[in-house]
């Protein structure tokens, strides 16, 4: 670590635990007036804004408008035999950027090509990180641009329908509102605002929209408008791209509900405000899990802390909320339904680097505290209000296992007040010797850690509302 002579021989200088000494001027209990906000330059918000899930998104929907209106103007000819394949190659990719395999695939492509190398430079692993968090920009892009493909598809067999047969019509009208209905979703607002209606939607009717797919790749290849008739032999059915593109979807949308499980759960409640539910057998750092009361409906991601593979259990921080969470304090479960396939999370891109800074407030730490506790070589930062009752004694042992000097818990109730957190996060960062900053906090927290951090050139990578 990189300290001074002066802070090797007090080391409780700035890593100090909850309760500080009144020596220490810095992180003194006496309140001080909050000093006015930074002003942040337009140039700085809209790089934050246009990142690199907005930047995916835009490029994806911006190459398939384009090849859409080559289409309409006769300039595209693989889309006159295979307009089907482009619709389903767009959904199948959207497919794929919110599986769990997939994603766990990648994490670990990237994690062990770049984690050690000397070779990468960390503007290389800052781009992998980048990619890895913001997939879901292919996500958006593809299963908006898929829609798009489906309409002008429809369109056109209507514009030509007295050569289609009208089961061909009626499955590719069906298959457009299911798609279109699922899509439209898993619009922000809705899927922020009113998350059971968006579940339901878009699993459900999407669900139905492949079904209708495979009926609709059918009866297209299966009827021959040449001749007016059906073609009965396999080879053209099982030699079509949709074929295959409608197969690699199914296996990747059902791969997922193969791993659920309802298993036991211990359930405790230290405050009225959190319920840590504990699970057996322990698990690397970096990943979130789903559970349920319910096998098909009503999932939620939280963070899972374990001090490792070998470990024996796990656990899950769930902050008191809506309803569901509500319940978990107010009935706790004994068996609950969950994915035993866990999905990467940005903390999982955390083995790239050598050393690195893990900062969260309140419930956060539920997504932070694995990634400290399986390395040494990162330093924690909590900020909440009297974490040690709020999260009661399984999570405060947890975090008193992390070494005094690799983490800095700020009590807001004993310290008279929130941190000057970006100066909290400069001065580690410079300490600590870091190559990156990982965030979990609420959007307000998010945004000032992730412009302040922006300004001070340090390399941080914030929260997500995209799960």
């Amino acid at each position: 670590m990189n300290l001074s002579s002066s802070e090797k021989t007090n080391p409780q200088r700035v890593h100090e635990g909850i309760t500080p000494g009144s020596s220490v001027p810095e992180l003194s209990l006496v309140p001080k007036p909050s000093p006015p906000k930074p002003t942040i330059s337009k140039w700085v918000l809209i790089n934050l804004w246009f990142n690199t899930y907005r930047k995916f998104f835009t490029l994806i929907t911006l190459l398939n408008l384009t090849g859409i209106i080559l289409a309409a103007i006769g300039r595209f000819p693989y889309a006159d035999n295979h307009m089907g394949a482009l619709v389903l190659g767009n959904l199948l990719c959207a497919i794929l950027f919110r599986n769990e395999l997939w994603m766990r695939f990648l994490y670990l492509v990237f994690i062990y090509g770049l984690r050690g190398v000397s070779w990468a430079p960390l503007s290389i692993k800052y781009a992998a990180t980048s990619i890895l968090q913001h997939v879901g920009g292919i996500h958006s892009g593809c299963a908006l641009s898929g829609t798009v493909w489906l309409i002008f598809k429809i369109v056109d067999i209507i514009r030509f329908r007295a050569m289609q047969n009208k089961a061909v019509i009626a499955s590719g009208v069906i298959t457009n509102t299911f798609i279109i209905i699922s899509v439209l979703s898993a619009i922000p607002w809705v899927r922020n605002n009113h998350h059971n209606m968006f579940e339901k939607h878009h699993r459900f009717i999407g669900w139905l929209g492949l079904a209708t797919t495979w009926m609709f790749v059918i009866l297209g290849d299966s009827y021959d408008i040449k001749t007016g008739q059906w073609r009965t032999g396999s080879h053209t059915f099982l030699s079509s791209e949709e074929m295959w593109f409608a197969a690699f979807m199914t296996i990747f949308v059902l791969l997922p509900w193969v791993t659920t499980r309802r298993v036991s759960v211990e359930v405790e409640i230290p405050s009225p405000k959190v319920a840590v539910l504990k699970f057996n057998r322990g698990m690397q750092q970096g990943l979130l899990g789903r559970i349920s009361r319910t096998a098909m409906m009503e999932y939620h991601a939280f963070g899972t802390i374990s001090e490792g593979r070998s470990s024996n259990c796990h656990y899950m921080i769930c902050g008191v909320q809506g309803d569901f969470t509500k319940g978990l304090v107010a009935n706790p479960p004994k068996m609950i339904w969950t994915r035993e396939l866990k999905f990467a999370g940005v903390g999982n891109a955390s083995s790239m680097f050598k050393r690195g800074i893990r900062v969260c407030t309140g419930t956060g730490i539920g997504a932070a505290l694995s990634t400290c506790l399986q390395s040494p070589e990162w330093f924690l930062i909590w900020i909440g209000s009297d974490q040690e009752r709020t999260f009661g004694p399984t999570i405060s042992s947890l975090v008193h296992k992390i070494e005094p000097e690799r983490k800095i818990l700020w009590d807001s109730k004993k310290r008279g007040g929130r941190p000057n957190s970006v100066e909290l996060l400069k001065d580690t960062w410079d300490r600590w010797g870091a190559e990156v900053i990982f965030i979990t906090s609420n959007m307000q927290g998010n945004d000032e850690m992730m412009q302040g951090c922006r300004v001070a050139g340090i390399h941080a990578f914030g929260t997500l509302w995209d799960f």
